[in-house]
C-alpha cells in the first residue's frame, strides 16, 4: 500500500548526509549542533524501540509461533542485527589524524562502510514504513539525524586531504543514494512484506541495529557532550516527537 511512499522516503532520508556536508562548509563551530541532533535521535529511537518496534515484531512473529519461540526469535534476530552493524562499524576508522593520502583513506574507507550500513538501513526503513507510516517516519528521522555527523566526518576528511571536488561529489552522491538503494531492493522483493514471519524477522534485525546505534554511538557522544542541559532538551524533544506521532497511527 505504501510502497512508493517508502521508496521516496528512503531517498529523502539519504539526503541527511548532505546536511552534515553543509554544516562543515558553512560553520566553524558545529559541535553544539551535532550533539543536539544526536540527543534528539536518541529520544526518538529509544521511544520507537519501546513503544513500536519491539511490540510489533512480537505481534508479527506471534501470529505463527508460541510465546517462547517468538521471544527466542526476536532476541536472536535482534542480536544478529546488532552484530551486522558491529561488523560494518569495525570498517570505519575512528582514530588517526594525518594528511594527504592518510586522510583520503579515512574518508574513502568510512564512505564504503557507511554505504553498506545505509543500504541495510534503507531496507529496514522501507519494511517498517510498509507496516506503519508513523513508525517508519520516526525510524527514518532517527537514522537521518544519526547520519548528519557521519556526513560531517566524511566531508571533513576529504576536504583536509585536498581531494578534488569532483571526486568528493561522487563519493557523497553514492552515500546519499545508498539508503534509497536499500529501499529499492525491498521494493523489488515485495513478497517479503506479505509474509508476517519474514517481516517480523526484518523488524527484529532492525531493532538490533537501532539498539547498537543507541548503545555504542549515540550514548557515548552524549556522555562526552559539554552541555548536559542541551542533551536533556534534545532527548525530550525526541520523545515528544514520538508521542505526537502516535496520533497518526
Amino acid at each position: 500500500m505504501y510502497e512508493l511512499t517508502g521508496l521516496l522516503f528512503t531517498l529523502f532520508i539519504g539526503m541527511f548526509i548532505l546536511i552534515g556536508t553543509a554544516i562543515v562548509k558553512l560553520t566553524k563551530n558545529n559541535d553544539k549542533f551535532v550533539h543536539f541532533s544526536i540527543s534528539i535521535a536518541l529520544g526518538v529511537i529509544v521511544s520507537l524501540l519501546i513503544l513500536d518496534l519491539i511490540p510489533e515484531s512480537f505481534e508479527l512473529l506471534g501470529e505463527r509461533y508460541d510465546s517462547f519461540v517468538t521471544t527466542l526469535m526476536v532476541i536472536g534476530f535482534s542480536t544478529l542485527g546488532l552484530l551486522i552493524l558491529m561488523a560494518l562499524e569495525s570498517l570505519i576508522p575512528h582514530h588517526g589524524h594525518g594528511h594527504g593520502e592518510e586522510l583520503f583513506h579515512l574518508g574513502l574507507v568510512s564512505s564504503i562502510a557507511i554505504i553498506l550500513h545505509n543500504v541495510i538501513e534503507g531496507m529496514a526503513i522501507y519494511a517498517t514504513i510498509n507496516t506503519s507510516v508513523s513508525m517508519g517516519f520516526l525510524m527514518g528521522l532517527g537514522v537521518g539525524l544519526h547520519n548528519i555527523p557521519m556526513g560531517m566526518v566524511i566531508t571533513s576528511a576529504l576536504d583536509k586531504s585536498k581531494t578534488k571536488i569532483s571526486k568528493t561529489s561522487i563519493i557523497l552522491f553514492l552515500i546519499s543514494i545508498s539508503t534509497f538503494v536499500g529501499g529499492l531492493i525491498m521494493y523489488l522483493s515485495g513478497s517479503i512484506l506479505n509474509n508476517s514471519t519474514l517481516l517480523g524477522i526484518v523488524l527484529s534485525i532492525t531493532q538490533g541495529m537501532l539498539i547498537y546505534i543507541v548503545v555504542f554511538e549515540l550514548l557515548p557522544h552524549i556522555k562526552h557532550g559539554h552541555s548536559k542541559q542541551n542533551n536533556i532538551i534534545g532527548i525530550i524533544i525526541g520523545i515528544l516527537i514520538m508521542l505526537i506521532s502516535t496520533l497518526f497511527h
